[in-house]
């Protein structure tokens, strides 16, 4: 049995309760569900805002959160070293900040040049913080929590992000500009509760981080760091799901099965509560990094199990397709927990210490170019070569995940080795 700082129980089964037992995880369980109440205004209504209220066409909407995206790539390494240099919380408060004002300008927006920059900054800023919370988590939580700890907020943003899609009904429903630009402004003020919550959460005292590492050298780079950025590829190619599932699946329900049309809903309904029932209890194992990437190996092939059945449902009559696509939700729901457990632990279990903020920015990025990508790819390369796309992206997903168990090897044979080059420590007088 794992411990917290304060002495309370992290297994998952004390995790999997209403209230987290750690007074931390609590508090950032608060945090997470303000901030991602918000998102889920935005991720409702955004298009629409810009489209309805704003008067872009979708073209241009594209391209502008196209280059909002690639943003959002860039600021992942420089946001975690900004966090290394002067610590997690005044890097996230001011980028929560930034967060919050950017979101509240939107309805001060009339061209689209100042449209497509404003996207950009509130991406940028957006990554980031995702960057420098991911640190923070690895600051505030022992070693032996986080993983579990990360687990438990997950499922609180799903909760969340699920009252804020039922709150933008409202907004849908009237179909007003007053009605969307005050949605967009209640996001806005999220971001405010959130910076306030976020400067309240006691956090331990900052050591200094020295450039030279304690083996007389310069502290190695996540840059550099070769099997990380390998274990960072690895798990941005699973991170493609996310695109499959919010684009692919909808898609080739609609055009492509004779399922009826509410199997869309009906899919995202077992994503969620496989989620929140599942996440905590699939940290299982995951403490030790050979034992993570063999968990990561088994959700990668479930979730290539899940492209099998996707594609298999094309022709099939229509209450045979809905059946085999609710097990394809199934299966990818239960490979996503596995995978996002494992691949949480090796992120910070590979990365160098002291330096969380910068490899947190590198295996962040990993998963922001697989949501900026996964879009083009899902929708051109398997939803259009059918049954042979989805076959495609289920052998690119097994091999991602059969190929992270040799890739964590090599991560740990380098650690092992540059821990047996440092000289021994010289003795005191």
């Amino acid at each position: 049995m794992t411990t917290t700082s304060t002495g309370a129980s992290t297994t998952p089964r004390a995790s999997s309760r209403l209230l987290h037992p750690d007074p931390t995880v609590r508090r950032l369980a608060a945090v997470t569900l303000v901030n991602t109440l918000g998102n889920g205004l935005l991720m409702t209504l955004g298009a629409l805002y810009f489209t309805r209220v704003l008067g872009f066409g979708l073209g241009q909407v594209g391209i502008a959160l196209t280059a909002a995206g690639l943003c959002g790539v860039l600021v992942g390494v420089p946001a975690g070293r900004a966090a290394d240099r002067w610590g997690t919380k005044p890097a996230l408060l001011a980028l929560v900040a930034a967060e919050a004002v950017g979101t509240a300008c939107y309805p001060l927006v009339h061209g689209y040049t100042a449209f497509v920059l404003l996207a950009c900054a509130v991406t940028a800023a957006d990554r980031g913080s995702a960057t420098v919370r991911n640190a923070l988590y690895a600051e505030v939580l022992p070693a032996d929590g986080r993983v579990a700890g990360r687990a438990y907020l997950r499922v609180v943003t799903n909760v969340g992000i699920g009252a804020g899609t039922a709150l933008a009904a409202l907004a849908l429903q009237a179909d007003t500009r007053p009605a969307y630009t005050a949605a967009i402004l209640a996001d806005a003020v999220s971001f405010a509760v959130v910076g306030v919550m976020y400067a309240a959460l006691p956090t331990p005292g900052r050591a200094a981080h020295p450039a030279a590492g304690t083996d007389g050298g310069l502290r190695r780079s996540a840059l550099r760091d070769r099997p990380y950025l390998a274990v960072t590829a690895l798990s941005g190619l699973l991170g493609l799901q996310f695109a499959m599932i919010e684009v692919g699946v909808p898609l080739w329900i609609v055009r492509h099965t004779e399922a009826p049309r509410f199997l869309v809903a009906a899919s995202f309904v077992v994503n969620t509560v496989l989620v929140v029932a599942f996440q905590v209890r699939a940290t299982r194992g995951t403490e030790e990094p050979a034992a993570a990437a063999r968990i990561f190996r088994r959700g990668g092939l479930l979730v290539a199990a899940s492209c099998v059945a996707l594609a298999l449902a094309h022709g099939l009559p229509a209450w045979l397709a809905a059946v085999v696509l609710l097990g394809a939700a199934a299966l990818q729901a239960l490979g996503e927990v596995l995978g996002q457990a494992a691949s949480w632990a090796l992120g910070y279990d590979l990365a160098e210490d002291g330096a969380h903020g910068e490899y947190q920015g590198v295996f962040n990025t990993g998963f922001s170019v697989a949501m900026m990508l996964g879009p083009v790819l899902v929708t051109t390369a398997v939803i259009g070569n059918g049954l042979a796309g989805w076959i495609g992206l289920g052998l690119l997903f097994a091999a991602a995940s059969a190929a992270m168990v040799p890739t964590v090897a090599w991560a740990l044979r380098r650690s092992a080795a540059r821990t047996a080059a440092r000289p021994a420590p010289q003795p005191a007088g």
